[in-house]
């Protein structure tokens, strides 16, 4: 079985990553069962530049396939905002999931309703060697919703913003769906899909 290191130090995201990849055929590995530990710095404009230069430093060190990912919450009444800082979005530097959640509800709390949609958005990076070259290939996908007037009650670490994003055609916080629902339609699934035939083609050279 060809093994394929998922770029991220997040148990959370190991573990849906692993039920994400379940049915490709391939082992998937973290960094600690490669042995890396040093981490590039992640100051891109994007969420796609920062997942490529995960990409691109992981994999020239662990020469395997590699797929590294960034993604955040976009809320279109804060122009776009935490954006590509989520996760460094008080005062430039990591702040506790709790902290990120009130921060939300309460730059939102005069916000109304028809002005309250956001996204959750993840870009993906997959490098492997083909035909002698390191091969790069990029997908972006979002999930929709709405900022709710108050977060959902439970945090689950390292995913704050699940806390507040709501989708009305479900009438659910994204923290409610179970991992099962929440993987067939998250925007990680649906930026994987369109890396599918890569995925594929590396379980079968």
């Amino acid at each position: 079985m060809k093994r394929l290191l998922v770029a991220t130090g997040n148990p959370a995201k190991l573990a849906e990553y692993r039920l994400l990849l379940k049915d490709y055929g391939l082992e998937v590995i973290s960094l600690r069962d490669a042995g890396l530990t040093e981490s590039p710095t992640e100051d891109g404009a994007t969420f796609a530049e920062n997942a490529l230069k995960k990409a691109r430093f992981y994999h020239a060190r662990a020469r395997i396939p590699t797929i590294a990912d960034d993604g955040g919450l976009e809320i279109d009444a804060l122009g776009g905002e935490p954006g590509v800082r989520s996760h460094r979005w008080l005062d430039g530097s990591e702040a506790g999931d709790e902290a990120l959640v009130a921060e939300v509800i309460r730059r939102m709390e005069s916000v109304e309703d028809s002005r309250r949609s956001a996204r959750l958005r993840a870009a993906a990076v997959l490098i492997h060697d083909l035909d002698g070259d390191a091969r790069e290939f990029v997908a972006e996908a979002a999930m929709e919703g709405v900022i709710a007037k108050r977060a959902y009650p439970r945090i689950r670490p390292g995913f704050p913003y699940r806390s507040v994003l709501f989708l009305p055609d479900r009438g659910c916080y994204v923290a409610e769906l179970g991992d099962e629902e929440e993987a067939r339609i998250s925007q990680r699934r649906a930026a994987l899909s369109k890396l599918a035939p890569e995925l594929r083609r590396i379980a079968d050279s």
